[in-house]
């Protein structure tokens, strides 16, 4: 079991991912009333017209290597492998009655979906899903965790990752993901939602481990997005491209990429408008 996490830092909430194999954390904005649209919209604006759009092929490896192998936070397994779906993701929801945040996150993985080329995800019925995404209350979050884990593996989390959001995966022998995990607090405002609906549900597909070395990924604690930005992008589409398998060393990755990057580099500038470099 991997997990991966955001902590707390100077900030007074944060966002946290947690899953039955894997964890995920990300850090949120302070833990205050939530506040408007108008000002969450301002920020999500902010960021996406200072986003960097243009990187190396090193740059972009650097982060799909840290972020794909390994993982911040785990129980039991090898970390040393490629970890993914291998079929279609189907996407549902439940827990607090916020239609309005499940409208919002039937956007997220509409978004996610037009921006991976070869990634098949969707929202579903629970009873055909394979990433089940919990909405709670701030107030409810650890206690949503314990129902998970039971009360004493909660308390590790908690003092291993004080997370606000978590998700989690579990995977088969041959490093497939089978099932995910993901609770989002539904309570701190649009953009701390936006922030961990993207990074969990992204995390929850294979992208486990965060890295505090790489300052564009969302996968960073110190990086709030709050969109699917285009670095993330050239990530998730070199993990699901079809040459690269579950299970796949860092060795038999590099000797795929010359042409993977090749059309993920084509696909990316496609689906966003850029010039191919």
């Amino acid at each position: 079991m991997e997990h991966a996490a955001r902590r707390k830092q100077t900030m007074r909430s944060l966002v946290l991912r947690f899953g039955p194999a894997v964890f995920a954390v990300l850090i949120a904005l302070p833990a205050m009333p939530a506040p408007a649209s108008a000002a969450d919209n301002a920020a999500l604006a902010a960021r996406q017209h200072a986003e960097k759009k243009t990187f190396t092929d090193s740059e972009i490896l650097d982060g799909f290597f840290k972020t794909a192998f390994g993982a911040e936070y785990h129980l039991a397994g090898r970390v040393d492998r490629i970890r993914k779906y291998n079929g279609p993701v189907r996407v549902s929801s439940d827990g607090a009655n916020r239609t309005d945040r499940k409208a919002q996150l039937a956007k997220v993985v509409a978004d996610i979906a037009s921006h991976v080329q070869h990634l098949d995800i969707a929202m579903a019925e629970t009873s055909a899903a394979n990433v089940t995404v919990r909405l709670v209350r701030d107030r409810d979050l650890n206690r949503t965790i314990a129902s998970f884990y039971g009360a004493e593996r909660a308390r590790e989390i908690h003092k291993s990752l004080d997370p606000q959001c978590l998700s989690g995966f579990r995977k088969n022998d041959k490093f497939e993901i089978e099932h995910s995990d993901v609770i989002l607090t539904v309570d701190n405002g649009d953009f701390i939602f936006l922030d961990c609906a993207y990074e969990e549900l992204l995390q929850s597909l294979g992208p486990i481990n965060d890295t505090g070395s790489v300052p564009w990924t969302m996968f960073n604690d110190n990086v709030h997005k709050g969109f699917f930005d285009i670095y993330d992008q050239y990530i998730m589409n070199i993990l699901y491209d079809p040459r690269i398998k579950a299970g796949m060393t860092v060795q038999e990755v590099k000797a795929a990429l010359p042409q993977v990057m090749i059309d993920v580099r084509a696909w990316v500038a496609k689906v966003n408008g850029l010039p191919l470099e």
